[in-house]
């Protein structure tokens, strides 16, 4: 089992998850945070720090979510490794609480 950034961290992408991560799972997109599932040891770390409730262990991930384990597993074996915290995006607040936000997605 592992734990999968779901929608709600586009164009949010706070990294306060990355800073507990033990193992260095994270990697950073452009506006959005993903986890390697074969890196994640599944330690629970994360979930909780995250501020707009963006990380679920994949055996709990909301309906409608589950298109986040495949695009997790793909994305985290081409972005780079985040391990250090860094400012949220200005408008992150503005786009904590928005759903529909698959589109808005960077590669």
């Amino acid at each position: 089992m592992t734990f999968v950034v779901t929608e709600a961290c586009i164009k949010c992408k706070y990294t306060d998850c990355v800073d507990v991560c033990p193992v260095d799972c994270f990697h950073e997109g452009p506006n959005f945070l993903v986890i390697d599932p074969d890196e994640c040891i599944d330690c629970t770390l994360c979930e909780p720090e995250c501020p707009v409730e963006a990380i679920y262990s994949e055996d709990e991930l909301p309906e409608g979510q589950e298109n986040f384990i495949k695009l997790n597993a793909e994305l985290s074996q081409t972005w780079p490794v985040i391990s250090d915290v860094k400012p949220a995006p200005e408008d992150a607040d503005d786009w904590a609480n928005k759903t529909g936000k698959l589109d808005l997605l960077e590669r």
